[in-house]
């Protein structure tokens, strides 16, 4: 019985937490990935910082919505029922927010103040995850060569057409490799 509390006391914490995490996740999960990173793995410890890697590679290497890396860690932490729980937690604040505040925009009658939003949201999503992105690479990576990969990556990506998934293969390959 007392396994079940714990557990019940768990998934609401889950749920809660994230939740309010959702409130803040402007630009999607990616924009706040060290801040979820500290969350799941410092804070909560609800998985340790490999497997937060590991689920962010498998969230973005998979289709569908970058959701997916806190859809794992509700799946850590209570099975499916977990993954159900922060799945909806991520999802329904910011979706309820996002649809107000989108009617509300959509309502406006100066057009140009409507487009200056709209580009200046654009704006700010990119940048928080490209700063997201730095902050995770610094806790996440643990030798030279994973960074000397990261800041590659960003060289290849910035300066080519290359397809990511080149360097998903070229990353798995130095990994297997035992490089990084």
């Amino acid at each position: 019985m007392e396994e079940s509390e714990e557990m019940i006391s768990t998934l609401a914490s889950l749920f809660l937490k994230l939740s309010v995490f959702s409130l803040f996740a402007f630009g999607g999960i990616n924009a706040l990935l060290p801040t979820l990173y500290d969350l799941a793995v410092n804070q909560e410890q609800w998985i340790n910082g490999q497997t937060f890697a590991d689920y962010f590679a498998i969230a973005q290497a998979a289709p569908g919505p970058n959701l997916m890396t806190v859809t794992l860690i509700g799946w850590n932490v209570g099975g499916i029922f977990g993954a159900a729980i922060a799945t909806l937690a991520i999802a329904w604040p910011s979706s309820i927010m996002i649809y107000f505040l989108q009617r509300s925009i959509n309502n406006m009658q100066d057009k140009d103040k409507q487009k200056s939003i709209q580009f200046a949201a654009g704006a700010l999503a990119v940048g928080l995850v490209l700063s997201a992105s730095w902050q995770i690479a610094l806790q996440i990576n643990q030798s030279t060569a994973a960074y000397l990969l990261t800041i590659g990556t960003i060289a290849i990506t910035f300066f080519t057409r290359w397809h990511p998934l080149y360097l998903i293969v070229i990353g798995a390959l130095l990994g297997v490799m035992g490089f990084i």
